[in-house]
């Protein structure tokens, strides 16, 4: 960690443990907005990411309008893995064609690799500011700029794009990886100062335990979780066979007072994008 840790650089003070708590996928599907805002105002979730090619991204936009005390970035999508609620690109597919497959589909999770392939980058410029712009046209303002699946944008040129189309909009970006989140810590700009937590990274059995001890370990400066929080219920087994566990177990875990006496007794802060955007926008 360098001398000042981004907690320092968002104004705590030194020592501070201090936790970025994000969910992601908001607007995936209903059953995931519901979750992710019940996380936000019952538990302890701070902020979220939203999905605008998804067919629930109107209802999410519709509960973010009725919360504006929610602060939300953008979860830039270029991939769908869920065949049972398909989306496309927000552009058009006639304008973003190296960012589908042959049957003119986004990629699958299981086809990253071929997406980052053959994703020309001027088409990937086009799809992210479509995806920006619905927001902005929807009246909403975001807080931050991420990735669904794809790991600080899974190419360097990707990375360096959106970072400029934060600069532009006057928003945040997350960083997961190195040499990324040093370049950009070096520049003044608040990222995690440590290893980058994708709860879809742990295991089912045994996960509030494994939360648990991360909290109680936290160390000092800036840590975050992408967290994916889901209600598990009939629309969820039917949609995302794969991964409504993972989102259930997040959801159980993120409100339960478990949790919140564990940030009370460790002394941790929690935080959202807003704080970070508001760092990132004062330089």
């Amino acid at each position: 960690m360098p001398a000042q840790s981004s907690s320092e650089l968002l104004g705590f003070p030194a020592g501070t443990r201090l936790l970025l708590v994000n969910a992601d996928d908001f607007g995936m599907y209903r059953e995931v907005n519901e979750a992710v805002v019940r996380s936000i105002e019952d538990g302890i979730t701070a902020s979220c990411s939203l999905m605008t090619p998804c067919p629930a991204a109107g209802h999410a936009m519709d509960l973010l309008r009725e919360r504006p005390e929610i602060p939300f970035g953008i979860h830039l999508t270029l991939v769908c893995e869920l065949p049972g609620r398909p989306w496309g690109p927000m552009a058009g597919r006639e304008r973003v064609p190296s960012l589908l497959d042959d049957s003119g589909r986004p990629f699958p999770y299981d086809r990253i690799p071929e997406l980052l392939g053959r994703a020309r980058i001027e088409e990937v410029e086009t799809e992210f500011r479509a995806q920006i712009h619905a927001v902005l046209d929807a009246g909403l303002t975001p807080a931050h700029l991420d990735w669904h699946c794809l790991a600080d944008g899974g190419r360097t040129d990707v990375f360096e794009l959106t970072v400029a189309l934060a600069g532009e909009y006057g928003l945040a970006v997350r960083a997961w990886l190195d040499p990324n989140r040093e370049r950009l810590r070096g520049l003044g700009l608040p990222v995690a100062d440590h290893d980058f937590l994708d709860s879809f990274a742990l295991d089912l059995d045994g996960k509030a335990d494994a939360y648990a001890r991360r909290l109680r370990t936290l160390p000092p400066g800036l840590s975050e979780w992408a967290v994916h929080p889901g209600l598990g219920g009939a629309e969820s087994r039917a949609v995302d066979p794969h991964g409504w566990r993972v989102r259930r177990s997040d959801y159980e875990f993120l409100t339960s007072a478990q949790a919140r006496d564990l940030l009370r007794r460790e002394g941790i802060v929690v935080i959202g994008y807003e704080v970070v955007r508001r760092a990132w926008t004062a330089r």
